[in-house]
């Protein structure tokens, strides 16, 4: 039996630092919970499931691990040649709090199970987050079903859309390549009952954007979920419950880069231009405040707007809009979960925020693989990523030009891959390497540096993505074409940036 550390939050405020943010993780400690009375009688059970690939093939020599909260220990087994695994002598009823997890080198995973009493979430391993089978209690009785799909390189949990860009402003820009899937000929259909729904996404939105006046962060989530047929010219027949604040993945979702004042395409009427919408993501490393989204020209709002002083996305000082969504039939792509949750290391900050709902296609554990050859491969969109994350640094004309003659034999690469295969990612594939659940820089995360100065880390996933920096996409500012979307590496938020400015670009492809 071997021993791993408890779950807890080990991150220093230095680390938060460079993105302004400070405080820790909530609910971050799982505390040791008593023994069973003494003289109780201990029942145990058995835990087995399978590990199959994408295709049903098993995946042979995975290791299983069943962390016991109570205790701060782990058994370990392995898949066999069926993919088949087992455990036995779980304690089950009280101080029966366990954690199941997969790992082989190669390889992300993701997690099932049919047992009413487990369920699928993450979990922060000292910084680590890993997706695993929960179990609050273990039942009393033998638990089947315990499954985790192995995802390789070129596998993935969702496909990304394009972004909307529609002109070249230059060689191997957005449009130059047209990643992502396609719109629908027909993206939006107005239902005639208050509600347009989104083919692309598959969500159906409130048609009048404007329905809500601007409110704090809590206001809005409150109404969200209160919204219902009769009111905002809804005569859709939904009760409250079924609306609710957006993830910031699904807000994004609304931007068409191609567009601005508004930046959104659709029959809406009412859209905001002159406040951020909220969303219902809060921003983990400072809880104080949410994502929120600009849609006059679809740039991300956090803190302070040092141009606008009246954007700003603290929770209860700022005042931003609310567009209601709701869930619908599947769209042409499924979006991506943020990463927030509501567990060890995580928390929920109101009725059916993100982290309550968890919303979107899960993300593998671990999500990057490190193929030995310079690149890194995303399990969750099924892209392949340069991992020298500093490789790059010049005006926006020229990061497109070096991206694009990037060839085995330069930037740390040796995967034998040509001039011509590399390019600039556009906003979408940028935005998609985010994962939201660490409560300190993502970059931090990246580059396996989990706490400032403590020793505390974990894989590097990037080498040297550099902290509270901008980093280039292929797609232009439509607002104002001089300038491009960047993503902030602390926050993943995206912000407009002069084109002539020396930033950071990864290589994607």
């Amino acid at each position: 039996m071997n021993r791993i550390p408890s779950l807890s939050a080990l991150f220093l405020l230095g680390a938060l630092s460079a993105c302004g943010g400070g405080g820790s993780s909530p609910n971050a400690s799982v505390p040791v919970l008593a023994s069973s009375p003494q003289g109780a009688p201990v029942v145990q059970n058995k835990v087995s499931g399978s590990v199959l690939d994408k295709s049903g093939a098993p995946i042979a020599g995975v290791t299983i691990s069943v962390f016991h909260h109570n205790t701060n220990t782990t058994v370990t087994t392995t898949s066999d040649a069926s993919g088949a695994w087992s455990v036995s002598g779980q304690d089950t009823g009280a101080n029966s709090d366990y954690a199941i997890y997969a790992a082989k080198a190669g390889y992300g995973f993701y997690p099932s199970v049919g047992d009413a009493a487990g369920a699928v979430g993450k979990l922060d391993f000292n910084g680590l987050y890993r997706t695993v089978i929960r179990f609050l209690t273990m039942p009393g009785h033998d638990v089947a079903g315990a499954n985790f799909t192995a995802f390789g390189p070129g596998d993935k949990t969702a496909s990304l859309a394009r972004t909307g860009q529609a002109a070249s402003y230059a060689i191997g820009d957005d449009v130059s390549f047209k990643s992502g899937v396609a719109w629908p000929a027909t993206r939006f259909t107005d239902n005639a009952d208050g509600t347009v729904t989104d083919h692309l996404t598959g969500l159906v939105w409130l048609k009048n954007a404007g329905c809500f006046s601007p409110a704090s962060w809590s206001a809005a989530l409150v109404a969200a979920n209160q919204l219902a047929s009769g009111a905002c010219g809804l005569s859709d027949g939904s009760s409250a419950g079924t609306w609710r604040m957006p993830n910031v993945n699904e807000l994004e979702s609304l931007v068409d880069v191609s567009r601005a004042n508004p930046a959104v395409p659709g029959p809406f009427t009412n859209i905001n231009v002159t406040a951020a919408y909220w969303s219902s993501t809060t921003y983990t490393a400072l809880t104080s405040n949410a994502m929120a989204i600009r849609l006059s020209d679809g740039r991300w709002i956090n803190g302070i707007d040092a141009a606008d002083a009246s954007f700003n996305n603290h929770k209860t000082t700022s005042s931003n809009a609310l567009w209601a969504v709701k869930s619908g039939a599947a769209g042409a792509v499924q979006l991506l979960a943020t990463g927030v949750y509501n567990s060890q290391g995580g928390a929920s900050f109101g009725t059916n925020d993100d982290a309550a709902l968890q919303l979107g296609a899960g993300l593998p554990s671990p999500r990057f693989i490190d193929k030995g050859d310079g690149t890194v491969a995303d399990t969750a969109t099924g892209l392949v990523w340069l991992k020298q994350a500093d490789c790059v640094k010049q005006a926006w004309a020229g990061a497109l030009a070096s991206v694009n003659a990037l060839a085995s034999g330069s930037c740390g690469l040796s995967d034998g891959s040509r001039a011509g295969q590399w390019r600039m990612p556009n906003r979408s594939e940028m935005l998609s390497l985010s994962d939201r659940a660490p409560t300190f820089p993502q970059a931090s995360y990246f580059n396996g540096q989990y706490t400032s100065g403590s020793g505390v880390g974990g894989p590097v996933i990037f080498t040297n993505f550099i902290v509270s920096d901008y980093y280039w996409t292929s797609t232009t500012d439509a607002a104002d074409i001089t300038q491009a979307w960047t993503l902030y590496s602390c926050d993943f938020g995206v912000y407009n940036i002069a084109k002539t400015d020396l930033r950071y670009t990864l290589a994607v492809r």
